[in-house]
């Protein structure tokens, strides 16, 4: 099978040994990453736009390379791991935490759609170059569509919430097919002739997840590129890739709320000033303030211990390869709705009422820590919390597990 063309090749070849080759030694590079996010994220989130510096950060720490497998060059890491990865980047930095996720997510699309040639013909390079995978795949906008062509497809249109497209290297895309009324899914270098990346992402929060608009003019898709043919059946290890999905926005969530809970902790321990009736001498001691961080520490240690338990059936689940079941399939889809739930709530609950401890010298803008909540506000819009806790008591009440869908 041929190489993804040369002159589509965004990167010279890396240096292998200059980043982490084994799961095992990311967790440095990993806390490195964390810090230099950490320095520059509250002037960034004012900012917004393109963070093209802290994403050559990402790169050059050899964190995308995290999840491709060990036969690629890859660090062969399981999904627990990542998904750590992703929560502790998103205590620093939840926005450069979400395009690092995404990277991952597509990774996991090729590997779970893909052939093993397909796996080769786009993870070796992705090793080989560093490349930065984007997205424009999301399943609700159909304006892209796929048109049978000679031994391949055209693909026309434009896809929104392109969640890392901006300065990718490689990109995942949906395309609906109208004939068959189902999607195709496919992947291709973000150069490639008729794809334009706009970056017109405009939110509150989430400023620089580069999700902004991605166009497809008369582009030619080949056989290689196509992932999942029009018409085809997922297999239940293929719709595993929406509950990876779902497992990166919950410790996206996570790690929201633990960053939040961790600077409301340094800045009543240090800054803080007690209120007048307490009778103490530092706000810390103030048993009002105790009782919250108490409700903080609770809503973030049961996020936290559903978000583990769901990444480890995840993994189970990934390891039973094509023999998995709809069936084990829909019991990850119950473990990740629950920690969805709850991690939904804890970033949203602590990211907003770390002001009720903090007080109001806290909300001086040079803090920033109003993005804890504006960036859990927006992120936790990417689908209703509300179908989550229905599928759930389906479960509890029927027995039903969740249909397998793009969001469940």
């Amino acid at each position: 099978m041929a190489k993804i063309p040369a002159a589509q090749e965004a990167r010279p070849a890396a240096d292998a040994g200059a980043a982490p080759a084994r799961a095992a030694d990311a967790a440095g590079a990993l806390e490195t990453l964390a810090a230099q996010l950490a320095a520059t994220a509250v002037e960034r989130d004012r900012l917004g736009g393109h963070a093209a510096a802290e994403r050559e950060l990402i790169r050059a720490s050899g964190l995308l390379r995290l999840s491709v497998p060990t036969a690629y060059g890859g660090a062969g890491a399981n999904w627990s791991t990542v998904l750590a990865a992703v929560r502790r980047l998103a205590e620093a930095d939840s926005a450069l935490a979400h395009v690092f996720g995404f990277h991952h997510l597509q990774i996991a699309g090729v590997l779970l759609y893909g052939t093993p040639d397909q796996h080769a013909y786009f993870l070796q390079p992705t090793v080989e170059r560093e490349l930065f995978w984007g997205n424009a795949l999301n399943p609700l906008d159909r304006r892209v569509v796929a048109r049978a062509e000679l031994d391949g497809y055209r693909i026309d249109g434009v896809k929104s919430f392109s969640s890392g497209s901006v300065g990718s290297d490689l990109l995942t895309f949906s395309a609906w097919h109208k004939p068959s009324g189902t999607a195709l899914i496919a992947a291709l270098p973000t150069g490639t002739e008729g794809i334009t990346v706009n970056p017109d992402w405009d939110a509150f929060g989430q400023r620089q997840t580069d999700s902004g608009t991605v166009r497809f003019d008369h582009v030619r898709l080949e056989s290689v590129h196509v992932l999942q043919a029009p018409g085809a059946e997922p297999t239940a290890r293929a719709t595993l890739r929406s509950q990876v999905a779902q497992l990166i926005m919950t410790n996206l969530y996570l790690g929201i709320a633990r960053g939040a809970l961790q600077e409301a902790r340094r800045y009543v321990r240090e800054d803080a000033r007690p209120w007048f009736a307490a009778g103490v001498q530092r706000h810390a001691d103030d048993p009002y303030v105790q009782e919250r961080f108490g409700e903080f520490w609770l809503r973030v240690q049961a996020a936290q211990a559903l978000a583990d338990l769901a990444g480890l059936k995840l993994d189970a689940a990934l390891a039973r390869g094509p023999s998995v079941t709809a069936g084990e399939r829909g019991e990850v889809a119950v473990a990740g709705a629950q920690a969805k739930v709850l991690a939904h709530r804890a970033a949203l609950e602590v990211g907003s009422e770390l002001f009720d401890v903090t007080g109001a010298s806290s909300t001086a803008s040079r803090h920033g820590y109003d993005r804890y909540w504006r960036n859990a506000r927006v992120h936790t819009l990417h689908d209703p919390v509300a179908y989550k806790i229905r599928d759930l008591g389906r479960y509890a009440l029927l027995d039903q597990l969740p249909e397998a869908t793009a969001y469940s």
